[in-house]
């Protein structure tokens, strides 16, 4: 079985936990007996993340000018590269399928948000996903989501019968526990209190800052020793999050970290009161899952994928309720028992999301692709 696949949209920082899922998962399909993976890329691709170079046949795309070029290079060098090559199949990770294709493609499906909220998005991409996502489950062979509401999502949004729709659902490497001295000396670099809260995301629309802002604002006037920390990228969302932390005048309160290493992330999350995550849309929510695994309590909104990643090892509350995420978030402060309980189960949670699971589908995906019509 000779699978080509498509990573030429992977731009490292810039395409958010697609890149995370995409790498974690071929990592761990490395290596499985009776499959042939050629990876196609581009070079800052491959240099942000070496170990395709040492697990497959990759292929280093002559990419250039933008989002253009990609979309010109997977239409023309991309597809001529997968005839040469003989493969049996293409499976494009970014969620799009080119206008020309050399083989048959299969294509994964994070999330519909372009479909259910298009004004996140700017004119011209607005566009060309609205066009492009039916475009890709009307010529895939079989259609991937990254979890039981996409495929859901997609079946009923784009009318994709269930029968061609298969679930690969992101996974969670093994985290091991923090150690004490390790968060003690994130917690000394960002000058944080005894107590934190933490939001590792981009300030996209949809992941709600605001929301954890306003709820934090009470909290921060009661207790002088809580901090809120916001890392990640700043996005769309930006100016109105800075605003309306000056507003509420707790600009002393909340930590701007921008992007951090990951050591220094996990120990932010594993020393954390709780890791809050009010987003209103999400294809997965692996920072959710994360936060899960490294022994933090979780508190999540109820939208999307969120509650069928946390299960009952996590809170969940309604991404607009300022008034519920306060009470949540002090209880938390208040009951070292109940934060230890929500670790637990957490750690329980996470312990079934392993990466065993995904690979197996994936690798089934493919031959299920490969024995059905054109």
């Amino acid at each position: 079985m000779r699978v080509g696949v498509n990573l030429l949209w992977l731009v490292p920082g810039q395409v958010g936990g697609t890149e995370e899922y995409a790498t974690r998962l071929l990592a761990n399909v490395a290596g499985t007996p009776g499959v042939e993976v050629t990876v196609f890329a581009g070079r800052a691709a491959l240099e942000a993340h070496p170990d395709l170079r040492a697990g497959f046949d990759v292929v280093e795309a002559p990419t250039g000018g933008g989002r253009p070029g990609r979309v010109l290079a997977e239409a023309t060098w991309l597809a001529a590269q997968s005839r040469r090559r003989r493969l049996d199949l293409l499976h494009h990770l970014g969620g799009t399928v080119p206008l020309v294709r050399g083989v048959p493609a299969l294509v994964s499906i994070h999330d519909l948000q372009p479909l259910h909220h298009p004004d996140a998005f700017g004119p011209v991409k607005r566009r060309w996903l609205s066009w492009m996502l039916p475009h890709a489950v009307r010529h895939a062979r079989l259609v991937v989501a990254v979890s039981r509401y996409t495929a859901d999502d997609v079946h009923e949004r784009l009318g994709v019968p269930c029968q061609r729709i298969r679930v690969v659902r992101h996974g969670i490497d093994p985290h091991p526990p923090v150690a004490p001295d390790e968060i003690e000396r994130v917690r000394r670099r960002h000058e944080l209190g005894p107590s934190w809260f933490v939001y590792p995301a981009v300030t996209w629309r949809h992941k709600n800052h605001l929301t954890l802002v306003r709820a934090f604002a009470p909290l921060a006037a009661e207790d002088p020793d809580v901090t809120l920390v916001l890392t990640g990228a700043a996005a769309a969302s930006e100016d109105e999050v800075r605003d309306e932390i000056r507003r509420l005048g707790v600009e002393a309160r909340v930590r701007r970290t921008g992007r951090i290493p990951r050591a220094d992330l996990d120990a932010l999350i594993a020393g954390s009161t709780a890791v809050t995550v009010p987003s209103t849309f999400e294809g997965f929510g692996a920072p959710a899952a994360e936060a899960m695994a490294l022994g933090a309590p979780l508190v999540a909104s109820t939208c999307g994928a969120l509650p069928e990643v946390v299960g009952d090892a996590g809170l969940l509350l309604d991404p607009h309720d300022v008034g519920g995420w306060t009470r949540t978030m002090r209880t938390l402060l208040d009951e070292p028992d109940r934060r230890r309980r929500l670790a637990e189960a957490g750690r329980r949670r996470a312990a079934e999301l392993t990466w065993d699971e995904p690979v197996e589908a994936l690798v089934a995906t493919w031959r299920d692709a490969l024995g059905s019509a054109a």
